[in-house]
């Protein structure tokens, strides 16, 4: 099930795009001079995205927020996005009912649930997110996009990465097959080690994303760091040599060129410390097609990865478990 619903990616942007374009964003009552992303795992992840790929272009502070609590400073003048697919992540409620008490400006995108509901009880704005999804994690497009949407909605970026989203889209469909053949044989140099994700600071939701996919799909424990803030600490325990592990750059040939440098220099240090280094670089003309592709590259990663550990990539039982102990608690 989970690589029908890897495949299905370039459309489910090009479908979060529709739904982006029809949603109405009312525009808030005071300025905004903070925005306030809530959410959790796979809904989470897509703040990351946004926070990576606006940076450039919005001139108020993007800040997620994954936890029950919001910070002190949000306010009548902070934008709260409260995404989570199900619309029933408990931190999630919880923030967005911090966020209401604070008078902030609050939109939702969730597919229904307790956070559809308290939307529709206080006449919050919200984006409707289509049901039937089986897994919150595959819908990294609709959370990531819903929060493009509403940013350029409430005057805080331009059309321009909307665009670049589907430009990448086109970009995924056509690269597809040549993707899954690249991942497979990522995969298959991943089998009985732990992955480790290197990239730039610009990068890093990419990064996350390659961990969060290969601890849930795979089954695997797996950590990533960035560069240049990398070269400040963990370089250092680098010390001795690690047979089990696999080393992974993600790269885009305009990196910064300072960090470019850095990346040549750890690699070259790491080689001679690890047996499996691997290098990929990304496809695409801007940030957003680049992201997109090694994104979509790292997902299906994952998928191979859980095959070759005979392992079912849909499979959560250890969350289920820990929900269901959380239900049993009133606190």
């Amino acid at each position: 099930m989970m690589d029908q619903l890897i495949k299905k990616f370039p459309a489910q942007l090009r479908e979060a795009i529709e739904i982006g374009e029809k949603a109405v964003i009312h525009p808030h009552t005071k300025p905004i001079h903070k925005v306030i992303m809530a959410g959790m795992g796979g809904s989470g992840i897509g703040g990351a995205y946004v926070a990576d790929l606006i940076s450039d272009e919005c001139s108020v502070p993007y800040i997620i927020q994954s936890s029950y609590k919001l910070p002190a400073y949000t306010d009548e003048n902070t934008l709260v996005i409260v995404s989570s697919y199900s619309g029933n992540t408990e931190e999630t409620i919880a923030a967005m009912e911090q966020s209401i008490l604070a008078k902030a400006k609050v939109v939702c995108i969730a597919s229904g649930g307790k956070i559809i509901d308290k939307a529709l009880a206080h006449k919050l704005d919200h984006l409707n997110l289509p049901k039937g999804w089986p897994s919150p994690r595959a819908c990294l497009g609709f959370s990531m996009v819903g929060q493009l949407f509403v940013l350029n909605k409430m005057g805080l970026i331009s059309h321009n990465i909307i665009d670049q989203v589907r430009v990448a889209a086109d970009l995924l469909s056509f690269e597809q097959e040549d993707i899954m053949q690249k991942a497979e044989k990522l995969a298959g140099l991943l089998v009985k080690k732990t992955p480790v994700i290197y990239t730039t600071d610009r990068n890093e939701s990419v990064a996350i994303r390659w961990r969060q996919q290969i601890n849930e799909n795979a089954k695997v424990l797996c950590w990533h760091h960035v560069i240049p803030e990398m070269n400040h600490n963990e370089l250092v325990g680098w010390k001795s040599k690690h047979e089990d592990l696999a080393v992974i750059f993600l790269r885009n040939r305009d990196d910064l060129k300072r960090n470019q440098i850095r990346i040549d220099i750890t690699k070259q240090i790491i080689s001679q410390l690890a047996p499996t280094v691997i290098e990929i670089y990304s496809k695409g003309q801007s940030l957003t097609e680049k992201t997109m592709y090694l994104t979509h590259l790292g997902d299906w990663v994952s998928w191979y990865l859980a095959q070759l550990n005979n392992v079912d990539a849909s499979e959560i039982n250890v969350i289920d478990f820990l929900k269901a102990e959380l239900e049993k608690s009133s606190i």
